[in-house]
């Protein structure tokens, strides 16, 4: 009865850590388990459940890859997004003095942009067109 009132402490293996201080654990499948239960800890328990955490570890965690990254990895990656970044922000600084920001203002053509088939058909439903249509196609 103790130990259904007590909390579950999952026991697993550290297999790593990321750049926001999750780390992640791996317990072994064995025979009353199909597949190996995977879980990490984030670094602020008390925060809530909005945590941070890289592509590559949310990928290990729902299975979509089977090798934990490595650190190299890791590191790679963020010097990647580092450096678009850092070439987003030069292109919009370098852009940003010949772009033009107004809005292009449409050609008002009111009723003459309507199209008009002629006077074989009618304009509304029981109502011949006008005599002197100035548009005949």
């Amino acid at each position: 009865i103790l130990n259904s009132l007590r909390p579950r402490k999952f026991k697993g293996d550290l297999i790593g850590e990321d750049t926001f201080g999750n780390k992640f654990y791996e317990i072994a499948a064995n025979q009353g388990r199909a597949k190996r239960a995977r879980y990490f800890e984030p670094p602020g328990k008390e925060d809530g459940f909005d945590h941070e955490m890289s592509a590559e570890w949310e990928a290990w965690l729902r299975g979509r890859r089977q090798e934990a990254p490595t650190p190299e990895e890791l590191l790679q990656n963020l010097a990647i997004a580092e450096m678009k970044k850092h070439n987003a922000a030069q292109l919009e600084a370098a852009h940003k003095h010949g772009k033009d920001t107004k809005l292009l203002e449409k050609d008002q053509k009111g009723m003459s942009s309507f199209p008009s088939y002629g006077t074989e058909y009618e304009y509304s439903a029981g109502v011949s067109p006008p005599p002197n249509n100035p548009k005949k196609s």
